[in-house]
């Protein structure tokens, strides 16, 4: 792991590379000096001078770093800083009872230490056995094949000799990415998301790849990013959203990037990994998945721009070109002078924008659009939009006599704002009809396909999705929503079940009891989802 300084924030990475200021891949941090006066510390320092470089600095005080995007609470739990050799695992020494960082660890403190920094030699952080090993078993079993046809359990009775032969491959530069696997899944408007789906040994680096580039970018990402990234999810970017609404936000613009795994430019997106990664091996690895192609219905097709869903390293790849495209820039824009309130959600390629005055609004929106343009994107026109919605939206359409305010989707949520007896505006969230209306179809298709299986073996199915769905969808003011869903479930069972025999009838009440048997009740998940205290507890 190496490291030089450079710029710290940049509105366009053209201007951050600079090839001339390149790293040694050593630390050049001096080890903190020993004063002799205990009998265990001299031991110690005999023991480090014999073994190489490897003395601790003192532990970082742990703080709590408000994201003021939002401030919807993100606290970053710092940790111990300890120099030595990049490569090393986590060990205990054998006089001192501390435990050495991985090299993970001091690649993430690195990063965190210095923003600006170009890392020149990670390679050897992705390609070792341990790291090839730890990312193959940390794959889905169960998961697709690639086009390959190569499977987790095929892989793993050969797996010391397969990783050594992987390892060897990607150390002389021998290893070739192959095109992937191209389905389709259904989406709840109706249309198919395509999917790509990496050979097992492509997974398997890109999983390795991700987990350094992660430790580097993890320090650099916005607060107000939630989607794919490790110890966050989508109920944080809800929380995060509802707390930021309590500020005066009277306007908002949800919006919705068109295509935009699709239309990610290759070329845009090598300069911005180069703005922290100046090892060419990693960059060159990931240019090979990127101009690998897809292979769709036995036909290979070039992928000139774009990385496909459902890669394991396109979720982070994603992220860092919204990063420099998006968030710096979103940043940028609201602390200029003379902007008002300005909140920001973003999960993935879908984003929540509030404003306190409706100018901003639309200057923004705006702005955005040219900004998107320049790196190859666009916002989706029918599914992004402006509108009036916030503390103080309700009285004020009253005093325009219009009606109550409109209601925007996230993250399979319906958002409404209303009015409490005490006069109080919260935001209520309810579970997005499309979603809910997809979900029962897929559910009624399965259970034609299960018709003649034994009741109990269903049933444990059904009970198996209804918990899922309590899970996700069970926060604050959406006990009726679940309600109904299980009511729904119920009767598309109860209409399967009367299907399955001329003579097999099932009444009513025999399926009240199958019900109560195997459909769990619904149950909210999340009750306290509106307790402050309970948002984004990274």
């Amino acid at each position: 792991m190496a490291s030089d300084s450079g710029p710290h924030v940049v509105l366009d990475p053209e201007h951050a590379h600079d090839p001339s200021r390149q790293g040694t891949g050593r630390s050049q941090a001096r080890p903190s000096k020993m004063d002799g006066r205990d009998a265990r510390e001299k031991a110690e320092a005999k023991y480090q001078k014999m073994n190489g470089p490897g003395k601790s600095d003192r532990l970082v005080v742990s703080e709590k770093l408000p994201n003021k995007a939002d401030e919807a609470a993100e606290a970053v739990e710092r940790s111990g800083l300890t120099k030595g050799n990049a490569n090393q695992h986590n060990t205990r020494r054998t006089l001192s009872r501390e435990s050495v960082p991985s090299a993970l660890e001091r690649i993430r403190i690195a990063a965190k230490g210095d923003k600006g920094r170009r890392f020149t030699s990670l390679f050897h952080h992705i390609n070792s056995v341990e790291r090839l090993r730890d990312a193959f078993l940390a794959l889905r079993r169960d998961a697709s094949a690639g086009i390959d046809g190569e499977t987790w359990d095929h892989y793993a009775e050969n797996l010391d000799d397969n990783l050594k032969g992987l390892s060897e491959r990607l150390k002389r530069g021998a290893y070739r990415a192959k095109p992937v696997r191209r389905v389709f899944i259904p989406k709840a408007d109706g249309k198919r998301r395509p999917l790509g789906i990496p050979s097992l040994e492509d997974k398997v680096v890109q999983k390795a790849t991700a987990e350094v580039l992660n430790a580097i970018y993890e320090q650099d990402f916005a607060g107000f990013s939630y989607g794919f990234r490790p110890g966050r999810n989508q109920h944080q970017a809800l929380k995060a959203l509802g707390l930021a609404m309590e500020r005066n936000v009277n306007w908002v613009i949800d919006a919705d990037i068109r295509g935009f795994f699709d239309a990610i430019d290759h070329e845009w997106l090598i300069k911005f990994v180069n703005h922290r990664i100046g090892d060419p091996r990693v960059v060159r690895l990931i240019q090979k998945w990127l101009a690998a192609g897809v292979m769709e219905n036995g036909e290979w097709k070039s992928s000139e721009k774009g990385t496909p869903q459902g890669g394991i390293v396109s979720p982070i790849l994603a992220n860092l070109y919204l990063h420099y495209a998006f968030d710096l820039w979103t940043q940028w824009w609201r602390k200029q002078p003379g902007r008002k309130n300005v909140i920001v959600v973003r999960y993935a390629d879908d984003f929540i924008t509030g404003f306190q005055q409706k100018l901003d609004a639309y200057v923004f929106l705006r702005h955005l659009k040219e900004r998107l343009a320049k790196f190859g994107l666009e916002l989706h026109p029918e599914k992004t939009r402006l509108l009036e919605f916030g503390r103080f939206a309700i009285s004020s359409r009253l005093e325009r006599k219009k009606k109550k305010p409109e209601t925007f989707n996230f993250l399979g949520f319906t958002h409404i704002c209303k009015m409490t007896k005490s006069g109080k505006c919260v935001i209520e969230r309810q579970t997005e009809r499309k979603r809910a209306t997809a979900k029962l179809r897929a559910i009624r298709q399965e259970l034609r396909k299960r018709m003649h299986q034994p009741i109990p073996e269903v049933g444990k199915w059904l009970g198996t999705v209804l918990r899922g769905h309590y899970q996700y969808y069970g926060i604050s003011f959406n006990s009726r929503a679940i309600n109904s869903f299980r009511y729904q479930v119920t009767l598309a069972w109860h209409s399967i079940l009367r299907r399955r025999s001329q003579k097999g009838y099932v009444t009513w009440e025999r399926m009240k009891r199958l019900q109560s048997k195997w459909l769990p009740p619904a149950r909210l998940a999340h009750p306290d989802f509106l307790e402050r205290n309970t948002a984004d507890p990274r």
